[in-house]
């Protein structure tokens, strides 16, 4: 958990959930400088002559990216912090003695078999997991490997050990109630498109995390995070973490979660605040999160294509019956289960919710579903979430059209539920909008990135860019 103060909020909304990349000695103050930089205004050079589709998208997302007339000027990040060790997931399991055998996955790791099978499953499907560890033992042996590999890296990304605290900018204020005496470690195991093993060959780039802990687990630092903001007095709070529970018991969850709605409850009337999800694989925690009022209370959602999914078969939604996405997401589907989050838990005139805003992101598209009147730029938003997701996995600071692919479909439907439109993508015109009974829903494609330096933190970078040119409608 940390609570950002004054300009610095740029960098944090970049940053989405507190995460740091460490890729070079001087960071993270050179990091926060080029997150900074990533997000100012203005046309990136383009070159002469006819363009390509990739090229006059990225040209038209600049005309269209501009400011919001209020901006946020303190954001408050919390509660899910820890030091991330990033590393090549084949790597790591051959350093372990691992070979690739078949495929199957695991709600909760147990053993160093069971992280093998999980990985090579998802690393097939080219599909990002994150999974509990729950032999405390087994996990520190291999968290012990992975930091002293060659090549691995430290992501920053709650509870605030000593070397979390050490790698924390200037600019972040961390409350002395956060500090503990041991960093809690997630280990973030990437992969290339088409890197092979054994019979296993993945088809996008991608990353499976798993980890031994019960500090973010347990959200030990939500009260210690509430009561810091009366006296910060953030315009934005964004939470994560929800999905740590899953490795504690169900007494646990259950006390926890309703502790969770009291807290959420506490902070201030007018202050928005988002929630950003993660992968689960425990259908009653999630049915739990959506229903014990944890979706009401919150003002904005972020999630991806699995976490979408799962959230609809565990609370039976439209879709439900759908056990996995077949290849790209289906857009009318997608925003079947958008509209539908929203008439059974969204603000509406017989509800008192706070929900009114959802940021659907996956690899080729994004969807930003918003309850009419409360929100603003969101035009603007969604193309921005788009881009950053092409530069940051890129590592570039703006888009190089010669690196990336326009992936999108190119004809959809906008609902299978109702009798929806059939969109016909246009890279010169790249955000489509339309309405359905009072909710908003503004499409626009992902610039995939051919050849990604990064796979770790794009889903958190995605929202925070969103939210950054978001303007909320004060109620």
């Amino acid at each position: 958990m940390a609570l950002w103060r004054g300009s610095a909020c740029a960098g944090v909304l970049a940053l989405a959930v507190g995460c740091v990349f460490l890729l070079e000695p001087e960071l993270p103050s050179s990091a926060l400088r080029s997150l900074w930089s990533s997000l100012r205004l203005g046309p990136a050079p383009v070159p002469a002559g006819p363009l390509s589709p990739e090229g006059r998208l990225a040209a038209a997302w600049d005309a269209l990216i501009v400011q919001p007339a209020r901006r946020w000027r303190r954001v408050a990040v919390g509660v899910n912090a820890c030091v991330d060790v990033v590393i090549s997931g084949v790597k790591l399991l051959q350093a372990l003695g691992l070979s690739p055998g078949s495929g199957r996955d695991h709600a909760v790791l147990h053993s160093r078999s069971d992280l093998e099978e999980a990985f090579v499953y998802f690393m097939g499907k080219g599909a990002a997991a994150e999974r509990f560890f729950s032999d405390k033992e087994t996990f520190h042996d291999i968290a012990q490997t992975a930091s002293e590999f060659p090549g691995a890296q430290v992501l920053l990304c709650g509870p605030i050990g000593p070397k979390l605290h050490e790698l924390l900018d200037d600019n972040v204020f961390v409350p002395p109630e956060s500090l503990q005496e041991l960093d809690e470690f997630h280990l973030i195991l990437e992969y290339l498109a088409g890197e092979e093993w054994g019979p296993f060959k993945a088809p996008h780039a991608n990353r499976f995390i798993f980890s031994h802990d019960l500090s973010n687990g347990a959200m030990n630092m939500l009260e210690v995070f509430v009561s810091s903001l009366e006296e910060f007095q953030p315009d934005l709070v964004v939470l994560s973490g929800l999905h740590m529970m899953e490795g504690q018991s169900k007494e646990l969850q259950r006390k926890r979660l309703l502790e969770v709605v009291t807290s959420i409850s506490d902070i201030p009337t007018g202050i928005p605040i988002h929630l950003e999800l993660a992968s689960m694989t425990n259908r009653e925690l999630m049915s739990s999160i959506v229903h014990q009022q944890v979706f009401p209370a919150v003002t904005s959602l972020g999630l991806n294509e699995q976490e979408l999914l799962f959230l609809s078969q565990s609370a039976s939604g439209p879709h439900a019956s759908l056990s996995s996405w077949d290849g790209v997401p289906d857009v009318g589907m997608v925003s079947d289960i958008l509209f539908w989050i929203f008439k059974e838990h969204g603000r509406s005139k017989s509800r008192s919710s706070d929900l009114t805003r959802i940021h659907f992101h996956t690899l080729v598209y994004h969807i930003l579903a918003t309850v009419d009147g409360h929100w603003a730029n969101q035009l603007a938003a969604v193309a921005a979430g788009a881009r950053v997701a092409g530069t940051q996995a890129c590592a570039t600071e703006t888009i190089d059209a010669s690196r990336v692919s326009l992936r999108a479909p190119q004809e959809f439907m906008t609902s299978h539920s109702e009798s929806g439109s059939r969109i016909v993508l246009n890279p010169n015109k790249p955000v489509v909008e339309w309405h359905r009974e009072g909710i908003t829903f503004y499409f626009t494609p992902v610039l995939v990135c051919k050849d990604p330096i990064r796979t770790v933190g794009l889903g958190d970078a995605i929202s925070a860019e969103g939210l950054f040119y978001s303007e909320a409608h004060p109620d």
